[in-house]
Formats: C-alpha cells, structure tokens, sequence
C-alpha cells in the first residue's frame, strides 16, 4: 500500500520551509555585515573594535538569555493560540526573544561607538528583524522588548569591561 500525503500538505510544507529561510536571513545578515567593518577604510582601528565590542555583546546577550531561560519558561504565542504561525514551530521556550538579542546587542555596541551612520543602518536591519519575530507569531511584543533589553545590557557590560586601545584591543584590532 503507498501512503502519500495530500498535494495541499506538500505545498503548506515546502511554503513553510521558504518562510522559514526568509525569516532566518535577519540575524545572519547583521553579522555579515559586522564582519565587513574589519576591512574599513575611514578609522579602521575604531571600527575594528567596535565590530569585536558588538560580536562579544551579541554573545554576552545570548548568555543572559539562557540564564533567563531557566527561570522562565513562557510558551509561544502560537501554542496558546494568540497567533497563527507562519513559520515551522521552535523547540525552546518564547521570553526572551535571541534574534532581538542578537539584532539589539550589535546596533548598542555600534551605538556605543558614536558610528552613527553605521548604527542606522544596523538599526533598520534590526527593526525588521524584531518586527518579523512577532509578525510570523513566534514571539509577543514583550519577548522582543525582553530580548532587546539583554541585547543592550549585555552591549553596557561589554562596553565596562572591554576598552578601546587596550593591550587586549590593540592586539585583536591589529589582526590583518
């Protein structure tokens, strides 16, 4: 006997898995283009250090997520029903938002940096990001302004603890 599942599933599937690759380009995108700053030409050595200072906070952020995640265990808006989801569904639980973390961390290290014209351009890629993580409904408003929060405080600790022109900076932002 062939089983075969219905063409309007087939089609629902293979139309998730595009969104899904949609939604998912955001946060690769913002590191791309963080990574592009190493080879600036106009204040290399500032932008360089900025670019560590947002990849250090972006990581330190995603940390005091998952130290949050063992406290709260908030489920996503699609599983009580708020949303309909546009996307395949997430393993782990919806406060805070990691792409919001993400996005956030490296505009506030950028920001920190006084690069305005960079930060802007950072910002709009981070507005959508976040605007997107609630659009397709797996996240409420509030696990985006969560995850911006540990975006920023992870960017302020970074910003504490990791200073510009450093023996540690001087040696990293020298790097090719």
């Amino acid at each position: 006997m062939n089983i075969t599942r219905p063409v309007g599933l087939v089609l629902a599937s293979e139309e998730c898995a595009q969104r899904r690759k949609r939604c998912q380009i955001g946060v690769p995108l913002m590191v791309l283009a963080v990574v592009l700053q190493w080879w600036a030409k106009v204040d290399r050595y500032h932008v360089r250090h900025a670019a560590l200072s947002a990849g250090l906070a972006f990581l330190l952020g995603l940390a005091i997520n998952q130290f949050i995640l063992l406290f709260v265990h908030r489920i996503r808006p699609y599983d009580a029903g708020v949303t309909h989801l546009l996307i395949a569904p997430s393993a782990d639980w919806s406060f805070p938002s990691d792409h919001a973390t993400a996005a956030i961390a490296i505009v506030a290290a950028f920001a920190m940096q006084a690069l305005p014209r960079r930060t802007l351009v950072l910002s709009l890629l981070a507005f959508l990001i976040c605007w997107s993580r609630i659009y397709i409904g797996t996240h409420y408003l509030t696990d985006v302004i969560g995850g911006a929060v540990t975006g920023v405080l992870g960017a302020v600790m970074v910003r504490l603890a990791y200073r510009e022109n450093s023996r540690l900076d001087n040696l990293a932002t020298r790097i090719l």
